[in-house]
């Protein structure tokens, strides 16, 4: 998978562009600034806009070429981001470390998914919230993006478990248009979900 992530960013345009996801950016203004994790960031398109609206960024992806790109575009920003290349599954933070976690399209297996969102859980601080918009089950018949295994795709129900210590704010399937590079266009079917320590 890490070799598929370091094709996909080796090419000099952005694989999904450098704006913020909507959903993404739309809740971080609502929030005053503070510490923030970027969770399988890729090219740092949210890492960015987090640290140019004054946030503490820490992020990570396990692409190479996924760090080279998000820290280009931190530079033409000049913002700073802290960008580590680690494995979901290795890395680790001291608990209670952040105010906003956010995983935007951070796909994982069912084997691995609920271990990594507990992780989540517990890195956020006391009145953290959890942002996290991904494909849903409808988008395995979609052309504009996201994994062609059905067992990496999301639901409701899954992620009201993974995220069982949290206050769940949003947890909901919507239809949307997405526009975010060439890999991330078309009609999409997501979850968008918040959750509150």
């Amino acid at each position: 998978m890490k070799e598929f992530w370091n094709e996909r960013y080796a090419e000099p345009e952005f694989a999904y562009g450098v704006l913020p996801n909507d959903f993404f950016k739309n809740q971080l203004d609502k929030l005053k600034p503070g510490s923030i994790l970027l969770v399988c960031e890729g090219e740092g398109r949210n890492a960015v806009y987090a640290a140019k609206n004054g946030w503490k960024v820490e992020a990570f992806d396990s692409s190479e070429q996924a760090m080279k790109k998000a820290l280009q575009l931190a530079d033409e920003n000049n913002v700073t981001i802290n960008y580590q290349v680690q494995d979901a599954l290795e890395i680790d933070y001291p608990e209670n470390s952040f105010d906003v976690i956010a995983a935007i399209y951070a796909h994982f297996p069912d084997s691995i998914r609920t271990t990594i969102h507990r992780k989540m859980q517990r890195w956020l601080k006391p009145n953290g919230l959890i942002i996290l918009e991904a494909f849903n089950l409808d988008q395995i018949v979609n052309t504009s993006g996201g994994p062609k295994d059905i067992s990496m795709l999301y639901a409701m129900d899954r992620l009201k478990t993974d995220f069982n210590e949290l206050l769940i704010l949003q947890n909901q399937n919507e239809e949307i248009q997405l526009n975010e590079g060439k890999f991330h266009s078309g009609k999409a079917n997501v979850l968008r979900f918040l959750a509150k320590k």
